[in-house]
């Protein structure tokens, strides 16, 4: 131990006599290990952390799939229920003590407090079975939470406040436990609080504000439109406690084999879907997952851009590594005739070497603490890149005790990496050194490492340059490609539903009336409504053509589709290709006609058909005559997701129309369509400016009808690409880093190697050689390093490419303009990390030079 002390003394002394060098190799650490550390942060929050919930290791998801389209359809990898489906799993699922199902999605509904005047509030609300609490192992903050009694039918409506909307919205007033809210036109009495930093079982940004018992659903919703008792409808994700005593050993099996006997028996599947649904039985299956660290929607999402991250920062951090170890081999091969002496006057070369890795290792520890503060603010930058449109996110930046042991761990491995060449040469040294005047005429040992070293810096710079031009590339072709509309002068406003009684005829003319007002509002030149915006949502249904066969089993006949206002997409700047838009003429008292992009009539018809005046329907055989298409527009952007892959088959259908269909699953999608979730605004005036104009709009026709959010369609495009964005961003800051980092390292090497040259370059100018050749020698010694980090990163960074090719969009994995740009900057690099030690080799004066030493 005294001998540690006394060691670790004289490292501390060692650095207090240079503290420039301390400082720079401190800072150079604190940016490799910070970025890993922060990316480690958020890898542990997102994919490893355990729910704030009781005992979360009990806890299971019954289905790991996320399939989130299907609707009921098969699913592969089933993970989403219906209600009906999912009673019968409860039931055959006694090993667990408690089970819950819960709604997949979390939907802005209109909230106000009664006998209070405010206006209503867009909060976040999803339903829950009455187990749900229980299951998780979720006790109140104050009040209570709802049990299996408050989730019936009759039962009063209750609803639990997350503890969050109660401080941020509600200022943490007691009084709201036992108030009534109306929520959508409802009144439910809030229960109690949810407990600080509960955010429910899925890790998300803006997480619920209230959850509300499952069976309030068909009153919130209507009976018309109510996806409660729709066996087809999967809508519900599904979460048990296993019993003390129990396991989930042959579940899987068990549950797969229910799950096709209820596929084939009691979905209530149309006929005309089950020869596709047998053809697809075999891959019908349900695995049994630990549910302890929640439902993984953000894993899924998100998992694959942080492992990109992560190897990013493990590569700046070995390049950190390197210069570090530039840094101390320089004061090794400085200080080696003091190790010279030392060693002939008897110091054990363990003490050297205890030395030296003593000084890298806390080198690194001052890195990693450093590096703690890099981390944070690195994490939140991140955060704030990938969900710039998020207004709450439970995701804690602050170093749990996980974070800080990963973090001292890899201060220490990377302070033996780094130390431990450094602590290799420091043993080389011949005692007999400490009797010479000058180390003039003895080779430097270390020059091979040095030079290793910083080729390892050029090669990974290479890698990283290049694979971040290639994501930023990639982003700039997703955000300028042809979305199919005009983004200039659009807004687009999201708004909640009405009430439920407001249906039929009244909702239609509430909506014409609201559509009038909004074009009347000064500024705006034009308005129109939609079921949704474009890349806010995606509907979709299978299509069937009139006078064609039946579709062969595994034939994609899927298409996406939405309802519009008569001159939504005219205002929207959708092209038209053939044909006419709709009129106001296509009504309530006209036939049901459609509008489809050019990628419905690739998907549907044959090269040379003319689809103008075609009949197509949806699902069933019996629907097939119901819409006659009218026109062909181009291939607008509109659904929110798969943006680097060709547009969907899509058809429009007025907002003004409605099909009366026999079939009740039908019926319901039909009636539910004719709610409108969005709004198109020409105009330039700023949205922030518009809201209040908006929102009194539309309060004026419904109270409940309320603004969610309002952007400009430019925001929403770029919001749609924040992920992308955020990796591209912290990926080329990293490969700025790495170059500055290289460069710093070639600067380094190039003035130690000026320096021990001194006598040869003084002779050579004695000799005859010019300014000219004394800075060719040394640039090209410096290039020939370079050199061969560009020979040995090309490959390299082809091949990251490749790995990247899944996250890139119109870009090559071998993209010669980001191997150039990759090239070119480390050549820059190098000029100006070299052109100084360069200059000043030039300016010795060949006397100085050669009575040097």
């Amino acid at each position: 131990m005294s001998a540690l002390i006394r060691d670790l003394t004289y490292a501390l002394r060692t650095f207090r006599s240079s503290r420039v060098f301390a400082a720079t190799a401190v800072l150079t650490l604190a940016l490799g290990i910070g970025g890993t550390t922060a990316i480690f942060t958020l890898m542990h929050a997102v994919m490893l952390k355990s729910l704030p919930v009781a005992d979360p290791s009990r806890l299971y998801r019954i289905g790991d799939g996320d399939n989130c389209c299907v609707m009921g359809s098969p699913q592969g990898r089933w993970g989403f229920y219906s209600f009906p489906l999912f009673e019968y799993i409860k039931a055959e699922t006694p090993q667990f003590e408690n089970i819950t199902a819960f709604s997949t999605f979390v939907g802005r509904m209109s909230v106000r407090r009664q006998g209070v005047p405010e206006a209503p509030r867009p909060l976040r609300t999803m339903y829950a079975t009455g187990g749900y609490f229980t299951t998780l192992g979720v006790a109140a903050f104050t009040g209570r939470v709802f049990a299996a009694a408050d989730d019936r039918a009759a039962a009063e409506p209750v609803a639990v406040m997350s503890y969050n909307a109660w401080q941020n919205l509600y200022g943490g007033d007691p009084s709201v436990v036992g108030s009534t809210l109306m929520i959508e036109g409802h009144a439910f009495t809030v229960s109690g609080i949810a407990p600080p930093g509960f955010f429910g079982e899925t890790l998300r940004a803006d997480p619920p504000d209230l959850w509300l018992p499952l069976q309030q659903e068909p009153l919130i919703t209507g009976a018309d439109t109510s996806l409660l008792r729709q066996p087809v409808s999967a809508w519900l994700r599904v979460i048990g406690r296993l019993r003390a005593d129990a396991t989930i050993d042959g579940m899987d099996a068990r549950l797969t084999v229910f799950l096709r006997q209820w596929m084939r028996k009691d979905a209530g599947y149309p006929a005309n879907w089950m020869p596709e649904i047998e053809r697809r039985m075999s891959e019908q299956t349900i695995t049994v997952v630990p549910a302890g660290a929640g439902v993984g929607v953000m894993k899924e999402q998100y998992g694959r851009s942080l492992r990109i991250l992560l190897v990013v920062c493990v590569m700046v951090l070995l390049i950190a590594c390197a210069n570090v170890a530039n840094l101390l081999l320089a004061r090794a091969v400085a200080r080696r005739g003091q190790i010279a002496v030392r060693l002939a006057l008897g110091a054990s070369r363990t003490q050297i070497v205890v030395e030296a890795l003593m000084e890298s290792v806390l080198l690194a520890v001052g890195g990693a603490v450093v590096g703690l503060v890099v981390a944070i603010g690195a994490a939140r930058l991140l955060l704030a890149l990938a969900f710039a449109g998020a207004t709450t996110l439970p995701i804690d930046v602050t170093p749990s005790p996980l974070v800080l042991t990963f973090a001292v761990g890899l201060a220490l491995l990377t302070g033996v990496l780094f130390g431990a060449a450094p602590a290799w040469f420091a043993t080389r040294t011949d005692p007999i050194e400490a009797l010479r005047a000058t180390g003039r005429s003895t080779s430097d040992g270390a020059s091979l490492t040095r030079t290793t070293l910083l080729v390892v810096q050029a090669t990974l710079s290479v890698v990283l340059v290049a694979g971040s031009t290639m994501l930023g590339r990639s982003l700039g072709n997703l955000e300028g490609q042809d979305f199919g509309f005009d983004r200039s002068g659009r807004v687009l406003v999201s708004v909640g539903r009405p009430s439920a009684e407001v249906a039929g005829e009244r909702l239609a003319a509430m909506y014409r009336d609201v559509e009038a007002q909004l074009a009347r509002i000064p500024g705006v030149r034009a308005a129109g409504l939609a079921l949704y915006n474009p890349l806010t949502n995606n509907w979709g249904e299978g299509v069937l053509v009139a006078g064609k066969p039946p579709p062969a089993p595994g034939a994609d006949i899927g298409s996406s589709w939405d309802r519009v206002s008569t001159r939504y997409l005219q205002d929207l700047g959708v092209k038209l290709v053939r044909g006419r838009y709709f009129a106001e003429s296509d009504n309530e008292r006209s036939e049901n006609v459609a509008v489809v992009n050019e990628a419905f009539v690739r998907r549907f018809f044959s090269p040379g058909e003319d689809p103008i005046d075609r009949r197509f329907g949806l699902n069933l055989p019996e629907n097939v005559n119901t819409f006659r298409i009218v026109g062909i527009v181009g291939d607008a952007r509109f659904a929110g997701f798969q943006l680097n892959q060709p547009a969907r088959p899509m058809f429009f259908v007025p907002l003004a129309q409605t099909v009366k269909y026999a079939s009740p699953l039908m019926q319901r999608v039909e009636t539910a369509s004719h709610y409108v979730g969005g709004i198109l605004l020409v105009t330039n005036t700023p949205s922030g400016t518009l809201e209040p104009l908006v929102a009194r709009t539309l309060a004026a026709a419904d109270p409940n009808l309320t603004v969610i959010n309002i952007r400009t369609l430019e925001e929403q495009v770029a919001r749609s690409f924040d992920q992308q964005r955020a990796v591209a961003s912290l990926a080329g800051l990293f490969g700025v880093i790495a170059l500055v980092l290289a460069a710093i390292g070639l600067y380094g090497v190039t003035a130690y190697t000026v320096a021990r040259r001194r006598n040869e370059i003084g002779l050579r100018m004695a000799l005859g050689a010019d300014r000219r050749d004394v800075i060719g020698v040394v640039l090209g010694g410096a290039f020939m390093r370079v050199a061969i980090g560009l020979v040995l990163g090309m490959p390299l960074a082809v091949g990251a490419g490749y790995l990247l090719s899944a996250q890139l969009y119109g870009v090559s994995f071998w993209d010669p303009v980001a191997l150039s740009v990759a090239a070119a900057a480390l050549a820059l690099a190098a000029l100006v990390a070299s052109v100084v030690p360069a200059s000043r080799a030039a300016a010795l004066a060949p006397m100085i030079a050669l009575r040097t030493d």
